[in-house]
């Protein structure tokens, strides 16, 4: 049974990290005393539910989330690390800070540690995440003790929507967009500015330059969409908002 911890102490442990090629070591005092922290932690660094949507929501979220009040948002796993250093740099993810708990000594003293060894993984946390206020686990969201791999409540949107129901994004935004351009650069600056996130799609290599005339009826970047809806470029979205 994964017990719910909510309304006690973290565990005090120290972990060990790797950084500027030098050993140094971050504990559970410095990580979380008088700060607010989020913690989502996970079976493992690369595996492809990390990587393709909890990681990367919560770095998409984070802007967000540091906004509503959060320090710092820690993503755990029990990984050496060395490998949580490969998969930072792999997902580019700046908003997040990598913490290796590579004995498990975190993950079981928190009763997340579970045995994997069926699919060659040895012992590993089981997904959850948790809102942490000066040292004391204020709400956990733990996966169901199902089969396989769950993924339903540890997500960034759901922590989130815990911390400030009104600062959940409930609009789809896309921005056609390419790299050189300053009015893009603006439009995005904009969109990051209100705490929304997009899909940026790069004309020329996420879209060749006939489709985005059939989909835009434009020649020119950005061009912007908010739930279907052509708002167009970078001042037409700042018309939009005010």
């Amino acid at each position: 049974m994964l017990e719910n911890k909510e309304q006690q102490k973290v565990p005090n442990v120290t972990f060990t990290l790797r950084a500027n090629d030098e050993w140094t070591t971050r504990n559970s005092d410095e990580i979380f005393n008088n700060k607010t922290v989020v913690v989502f932690s996970l079976p493992g660094a690369f595996t492809p539910t990390c990587s393709s949507s909890h990681l990367p929501r919560y770095n998409e979220l984070a802007p967000t989330l540091f906004k509503n009040g959060v320090d710092e948002i820690i993503c755990m796993s029990v990984n050496d690390t060395f490998v949580m250093n490969a998969w930072a740099q792999d997902q580019d993810a700046d908003n997040i800070s990598f913490i290796p708990d590579g004995n498990g000594e975190f993950t079981d003293a928190m009763g997340m540690l579970v045995d994997k060894a069926d699919i060659g993984f040895g012992k590993r946390s089981w997904r959850y995440a948790m809102l942490v206020k000066n040292g004391v686990i204020e709400k956990m969201f733990i996966e169901p003790d199902l089969p396989g791999d769950p993924f339903e409540v540890s997500d960034a949107d759901t922590m989130l929507s815990h911390i400030n129901p009104a600062a959940c994004q409930t609009s789809a935004i896309t921005i056609f967009s390419k790299p050189t351009c300053p009015y893009c650069k603006k439009a995005k600056a904009l969109l990051t500015e209100k705490g929304l996130t997009y899909e940026d799609l790069e004309v020329g290599k996420d879209v060749n330059l006939t489709m985005f005339k059939a989909i835009t009826n434009a020649d020119t970047v950005p061009q912007v969409f908010i739930d279907g809806k052509h708002i167009g470029g970078s001042e037409d979205l700042a018309a939009h908002f005010s």
